[in-house]
């Protein structure tokens, strides 16, 4: 099932590299800005960009460190990523690499972030277990990623939704789990910053879905949501059709 899941991931990232590169949600987000000022880098710090997707990340803080370790699961992914920056910045190295298997030695970096991309994950747990080995002591890492409600019923609708739309879906953890898994590995959480994020259901479900029938299966779900649901993610629908969705993020910083 793991081996199947990061599979459909390279698949389903190779062939929409372009889209993650270009993707607004991606590419635009309120808490890019932020990552330089959170973690305060020196001039040469390193800094691990995990499951780097359209390199966002990596363009954010290379001019703020002194070297930005690029990885991605994804070959394809990371050769678009590389084409797309490489001329601006000659101080990011691309790695391919999977996020529950890194292949560093233990403490080489200042920071590590991974932001959008932990959702994918089968095991969590050794994602954290390995960013935490990876980080220097003292070093920071900031986690960024869609999150589930703490209630069962709304974190099912919610993980459903995105398997329905995207068959690399792994499922969106709650806040309470990542700060269960943080803890467990000596990581403590020194800020945090929740957000709502607005996903445009045109564009969104178009990004992964491989078929309209896929995208009527994503929409016949959330047209069928209950009360609840509907109020939570503030699904607005006009003349039958699904044209927008709220999720919960989160962005949180920790100390090794």
């Amino acid at each position: 099932m793991e081996d199947s899941l990061k599979e459909k991931v390279k698949s389903v990232f190779g062939k929409n590299a372009d889209k993650y590169v270009t993707s607004d949600i991606h590419a635009k987000g309120d808490d890019l800005p932020l990552l330089a000022e959170w973690l305060q880098l020196e001039k040469e710090s390193s800094v691990l960009d995990i499951a780097t997707g359209g390199g966002h990340v990596s363009r954010a803080l290379a001019p703020h460190a002194g070297t930005v370790v690029s990885t991605d699961l994804t070959e394809a992914m990371l050769e678009n990523t590389a084409k797309h920056l490489k001329e601006d910045f000659g101080n990011i190295l691309y790695v391919i690499a999977d996020a529950e298997g890194l292949p560093f030695l233990p403490e080489s970096f200042d920071a590590a972030v991974c932001r959008i991309a932990p959702h994918h994950f089968p095991h969590p747990e050794k994602f954290i277990r390995e960013t935490a080995r990876v980080l220097k002591p003292g070093g920071k890492f900031i986690l960024i990623d869609n999150i589930a409600p703490e209630e069962n019923e709304l974190a099912l609708f919610m993980n459903t939704t995105e398997k329905l739309r995207d068959a690399s879906h792994a499922r969106c953890l709650s806040k309470n789990e990542w700060r269960q898994l943080l803890q467990e590995n000596d990581l403590k959480e020194i800020q945090s910053l929740d957000r709502k994020k607005t996903f445009q259901y045109p564009t969104w479900v178009r990004r992964t879905a491989e078929s309209e029938e896929q995208i009527q299966r994503v929409e016949k779900h959330l047209l069928g949501a209950g009360a609840a649901a509907q109020e939570y993610f503030q699904i607005d629908v006009q003349n039958g059709e699904v044209q927008s969705f709220v999720i919960d993020e989160w962005m949180v910083m920790a100390k090794k």
